[in-house]
C-alpha cells in the first residue's frame, strides 16, 4: 500500500507543480480552496489496476469527484476519465438526477443505495479498477459496478455529453484525478494498493 497524502504525489492538471493557488496540503488533508481557479489535482504516477481508498468531506452544496485512467492529452480531465461523483445531493441541483448523485458514475450510472452527505463530515470511499471492471464504494458498500467495455455502457456514452470525446473511458491506464469544482472539498487518508 502506498499513501498519497501530500503535495509530493500530486501536481496540477497540465502543470509539473502542485497548484498552491487552488489547493493546500494541511493537517494530513488535501483541500480545494473555494473560489480559487479550478485546477484539478493529478497523480504523478499512472495506474492500471488498483484500489484507491480515501475519505472526503464537502461543504453545503459541495461538488467534486475522483476520476481514473485519465490521459492528460485531453483538454479537461473529464473529457478522458470516468468520474466517481462526490456530491451533497440535498444541497446541489445535480442531486435531483440519479446519474449525477453522490457515488454515481457521473452522467451514466446511478449509485444504489443513496449515500447522503452531511456537510463537513468525512465519508470513507474507494474506487476499484481491475481488468476493466470498476467499482465505487461509499461507507463500506459497493454502490456502482460496471465494465468499461460493456456494450450497454458504451451505448450510454454515445448518447451522453461524452459522445464528442472519442477517447473517453478508453485508456487501459492513466492518472487519478481529484476534481476542483470551485468548492472547498477536502480529502484525507488517501492510499492506493496495486495487485502483484
Amino acid at each position: 500500500m502506498q499513501w498519497l497524502l501530500d503535495s509530493d504525489q500530486w501536481r496540477g492538471w497540465h502543470t509539473d507543480d502542485f497548484p498552491a493557488g487552488s489547493w493546500r496540503s494541511r493537517d494530513g488533508e488535501l483541500q480545494a480552496i473555494a473560489g480559487a481557479p479550478r485546477v484539478d489535482l493529478v497523480s504523478r504516477r499512472r495506474y492500471r489496476d488498483f484500489i484507491f481508498r480515501f475519505e472526503f468531506a464537502l461543504p453545503v452544496a459541495g461538488n467534486s469527484g475522483v476520476l481514473c485512467r485519465v490521459e492528460e492529452n485531453a483538454v479537461l480531465s473529464w473529457h478522458s476519465g470516468p468520474e466517481m461523483q462526490l456530491l451533497d445531493d440535498a444541497g446541489h441541483p445535480d442531486g435531483r438526477e440519479p446519474t449525477t448523485r453522490n457515488g454515481a458514475l457521473y452522467g451514466l450510472l446511478a449509485a444504489e443505495p443513496d449515500t447522503p452527505v452531511e456537510p463537513g463530515e468525512f465519508i470513507d470511499a474507494a474506487l476499484v479498477a481491475h481488468d476493466g471492471h470498476v467499482e465505487h464504494w461509499l461507507r463500506g458498500r459497493c454502490v456502482v459496478r460496471y465494465r468499461l467495455d460493456d456494450p450497454g455502457l458504451r451505448a450510454s456514452i454515445a448518447r451522453s455529453k461524452f459522445a464528442g470525446f472519442p477517447r473517453f473511458a478508453q485508456a487501459a491506464e492513466g492518472h487519478l484525478v481529484l476534481q476542483h469544482h470551485g468548492e472547498a472539498a477536502r480529502f484525507r487518508r488517501l492510499s492506493i494498493e496495486m495487485p502483484d
